[in-house]
């Protein structure tokens, strides 16, 4: 058996079993699992209804399970009234372990063709939608805009409309909750980091994201969502009663998933956000960086939500490989109260004050793609708040996204 179908059969085996001890120790009651139901899961209790007769091309990688550990692959490769064509796989591939461009594969498991979203392409072509006459999606995204799963989304529903197929979203949990936007609309769109105008933190479900994709950006696809059952939006999701799935190789905790649109917004610039170590963006540092200093102006501050304690360590991958680092470890202490905008931009102004041009805080820019707020903190001397700068464009959003939302 090869290294990839390994891999991808134990963690298949690992998510189902993990459920079944849990059931068999009497600490879920039968009538209380599953909790939360994905849209893989309404979709398969209703007979696959809505892909009655369908050609299907599903893109999704190793998070499309049902809440039993079963893959979207296997299901709907099984599914008697749905004939499954072709895989599509995103960044990070198919079994989710790759950092790096992802080339074409056939699943060992269904032995259907892969393409890479990843690859040579970044959307689907004509060639690899041969065949198909409707586009699933069922992919677990993590709630912030440079994460390039949503975009992944974005391309596909313009192909799909573009070649007159449907396109099918399996909805799935927001995991840092549907309620909390921080941030403000980037100056640019259409870009694989940011897809559409939106705050970097934008507490919408994927499927509410295709809807609001489909109607602000007038692609005009043939979309249909297929909504979650007991998802409220205020859930995270150690609320939901579903399991943790590493959605891509460096995001591997809930607590990671949180403080990611802080500190994953510096990771463009002369600093590793612990890339190559047991704990990425829990830790920030560089060769050049004095943690005690950092930590107590840090600490200074009084930002809501979140500690900061002198660490250093040593990458074994990504940004200074094999260098020992002085940092921060990131504590987050009330994950409500945390405010990763205002988080991630006092960092990037403190690094400048403390270090000068060792840090490129011009770079904070490659992610957060608004340029009145990084020149704001370019021009900062000391503690101050940024909020006021895309409050007003921020309400714009809230009042605009309440037609797409699908969850109370």
């Amino acid at each position: 058996m090869s290294r990839m179908m390994m891999s991808y059969s134990f963690q298949r085996v690992v998510v189902a079993g993990v459920l079944a001890l849990v059931l068999a120790a009497g600490v879920v009651g039968a009538a209380e699992a599953p909790g939360v139901l994905n849209g893989i899961d309404v979709l398969a209790r209703d007979g696959f209804k809505v892909l009655d007769g369908a050609k299907v091309g599903l893109i999704t990688n190793h998070t499309g399970l049902d809440v039993n550990g079963k893959s979207t692959i296997e299901l709907i490769n099984a599914a008697p009234n749905v004939k499954l064509v072709t895989l599509f796989s995103p960044e990070h591939g198919l079994q989710g372990i790759k950092d790096e461009h992802v080339g074409d594969s056939t699943d060992p498991l269904s032995g259907k063709k892969v393409y890479s979203l990843y690859g040579q392409t970044r959307r689907p072509t004509a060639e690899m939608l041969e065949g198909i006459d409707t586009l699933v999606f069922d992919i677990q995204d993590i709630g912030c805009r440079f994460y390039t799963y949503i975009a992944t989304l974005g391309y596909a529903m313009e192909e799909a409309a573009k070649h007159d197929l449907r396109i099918v979203v399996l909805d799935r949990p927001n995991p840092i909750t549907g309620t909390r936007v921080f941030g403000p609309p980037c100056d640019e769109d259409g870009k694989f980091t940011a897809y559409h105008p939106f705050p970097l933190v934008h507490g919408m479900t994927v499927g509410e994201l295709a809807r609001m994709f489909n109607e602000e950006r007038k692609i005009n696809a043939k979309l249909t969502v297929v909504p979650m059952e007991g998802w409220k939006r205020g859930m995270w999701l150690d609320e939901t009663n579903q399991t943790w799935v590493n959605p891509s190789p460096n995001m591997r905790s809930l607590t990671q998933a949180t403080l990611y649109p802080a500190i994953g917004l510096i990771e463009g610039c002369s600093i590793s956000v612990g890339r190559g170590t047991d704990t990425p963006f829990e830790v920030l540092g560089a060769p050049w960086v004095d943690g005690r200093k950092l930590a107590a102006r840090l600490n200074s501050l009084g930002l809501e939500g979140v500690r900061f304690v002198a660490y250093r360590f040593t990458p074994n991958a990504s940004k200074y490989k094999d260098k020992e680092c002085g940092g921060v470890q990131v504590i987050l202490t009330d994950r409500n109260a945390f405010d990763p905008l205002e988080t991630g931009l006092s960092i990037a102004r403190e690094l400048k004050l403390l270090f000068g041009d060792d840090f490129d805080i011009e770079k904070v820019n490659n992610l957060l793609f608004h340029k009145t707020t990084v020149d704001a903190v370019k021009a900062s001397t000391g503690p101050t708040s940024y909020t006021r700068l895309w409050k007003d464009s921020v309400s714009r959003f809230l009042e605009t996204r309440k037609k797409y939302l699908m969850y109370e």
